[in-house]
């Protein structure tokens, strides 16, 4: 296998490679933060409040993914990252990577991958630290992390794109 075509091809992604290691750093170290930093949250140590009634830091464990689904599937969940950068990587050019703002928001959706890829083989669950609640209703959203926030934004507005400029657009006749 020619290692240096696949390096080669991956050099024009300077954008990616910007936001893919801005993402993954500020998420470890933020987390590195909350580990040495912030006792474990429960009711002895309810987190560090930051809006009354609306912004808490806290520090809490997920092993699971958004909204703890597949709660204990460590292996699934890595798994399943890392097959979805080897699918982006394959279908790069399918993708649009060529293209500015979706090396943009695909280097935010990849660097939070990998982000809480890390967490779940180094700790065995994804570390979170930021806890909303919505005070019309009462309802603590689900902790998350920079991480999370990077797979979010990332993916909608990959979806925002692909709905503003689809794929195989005839171009128009003159």
């Amino acid at each position: 296998m020619n290692l240096r075509r696949h390096f080669a091809a991956l050099s024009g992604y300077k954008r990616f490679w910007t936001v893919y290691l801005s993402v993954l750093t500020l998420d470890q170290i933020t987390k590195l933060i909350v580990l040495f930093g912030l006792p474990q949250t429960d009711r002895s140590h309810p987190g560090i409040v930051v809006i009354p009634d609306f912004f808490t830091l806290v520090h809490v464990y997920n092993k699971g993914a958004a909204w703890s689904m597949m709660s204990g599937r460590q292996d699934l969940l890595v798994i399943l990252a890392l097959a979805a950068m080897a699918a982006m990587y394959r279908w790069r050019l399918a993708l649009g990577l060529d293209k500015p703002f979706v090396q943009l928001v695909l280097g935010a959706f990849a660097g939070g991958a990998m982000g809480n890829v890390i967490d779940r083989l180094a700790y065995d669950h994804v570390v979170d630290f930021l806890s909303f609640r919505i005070p019309l209703i009462n309802y603590y959203w689900p902790a998350f992390n920079v991480a999370d926030m990077g797979i979010t934004c990332g993916a909608a507005l990959f979806c925002w794109h692909g709905f503003r400029e689809p794929a195989g657009k005839a171009p128009k006749p003159e």
